[in-house]
């Protein structure tokens, strides 16, 4: 079988390439740029008869990424692509997996009709799945979920000492659990209550034993900053150190910086799923098997 072969997004051209090198296979380049009413333009200067392709696009802020994404995977198929498939460390558009008022989109469903048309398979990174039980509920294509908490708990076991893995609120656990078990690490929960739109309470776990331990905030993803912010303040009333925080998806919304600096976070770093300056946890490694067992098979 010919080897396949990778091409970036623009923005995502450095994780293509620590992916290729994972892989053992070629980058090719994908020629990207827009005409001065918007349009954008895409050049693929590669032979790509029978081959795989696989397109690495990271999809935070997915509305400007979608249209130019979906005219790649059409134009290497033009050029006689073999299957397409579609390498998305984050996953957009999860949110939405329900009607909470009448007449709103259920653009989870869209969002994912729309990849599942233009390709073969997925692979992303701890998508978050609210309602759903699997990708395979929404996504009608063959897909793989990377975990990115054995990278996180080897983070913290190296750089932290005497860490204690927090969830900040219990839609956490799953994330703050496979971490810590992936290390033997000690491990809680807190509790966050809503009585209103604004009051939002977050409430310290038993911490009996742990004094001592230096807390680190685990969750999949940082958009405000607020909870980490919350949670962080009654960990340090509590009597614990400012604690440090590991993220899977640093999303960072326009005030999140900010909102965690006045907390005093001041030890922060995310994978690599979405370019930050705190994206530091490179997840190629991890990657690299998922995209293996799916060029694999054949349906």
């Amino acid at each position: 079988m010919t080897d396949p072969v990778l091409i970036a997004m623009p923005g995502d051209e450095q994780r293509a390439e620590r992916l290729a090198a994972e892989l053992g296979v070629e980058r090719i380049a994908l020629e990207h740029r827009r005409f001065p009413d918007g349009e954008c333009y895409l050049r693929i200067d590669a032979e790509l008869d029978d081959l795989d392709v696989v397109l690495v696009a990271s999809l935070d802020r997915p509305d400007p990424k979608l249209v130019p994404l979906l005219f790649a995977a059409d134009l290497a198929r033009d050029l006689g692509a073999g299957r397409v498939g579609l390498v998305a460390p984050y996953l957009a558009y999860m949110r939405q997996d329900r009607r909470f008022l009448p007449g709103e989109a259920l653009t989870s469903v869209s969002f994912a009709r729309r990849l599942s048309d233009a390709f073969d398979w997925l692979v992303t990174v701890d998508p978050h799945l609210h309602r759903y039980p699997t990708l395979d509920a929404v996504y009608s294509i063959p897909s793989e979920v990377v975990a990115a908490a054995p990278a996180l708990a080897d983070w913290i076991a190296g750089a932290i000492d005497r860490p204690l893995v927090i969830g900040p609120d219990e839609e956490s656990e799953q994330w703050v659990r496979a971490v810590a078990e992936a290390r033997g690490l000690a491990w809680r929960i807190m509790t966050k209550q809503r009585f209103g739109d604004h009051d939002v309470r977050i409430t310290a776990p038993d911490l009996d034993g742990l004094v001592g331990h230096r807390p680190v905030l685990v969750d999949d993803i940082l958009s405000s900053g607020a909870t980490l912010a919350d949670a962080a303040r009654v960990l340090v009333a509590a009597g614990l150190p400012t604690p440090a925080c590991a993220i899977v998806h640093g999303l960072f919304g326009d005030r999140a910086r900010r909102t965690l600096a006045e907390a005093g976070i001041e030890t922060l770093v995310c994978t690599d799923t979405v370019d930050a300056p705190e994206s530091r946890i490179q997840l190629a490694a991890h990657i690299a098997p998922a995209v293996r067992r799916l060029l694999s098979s054949r349906p």
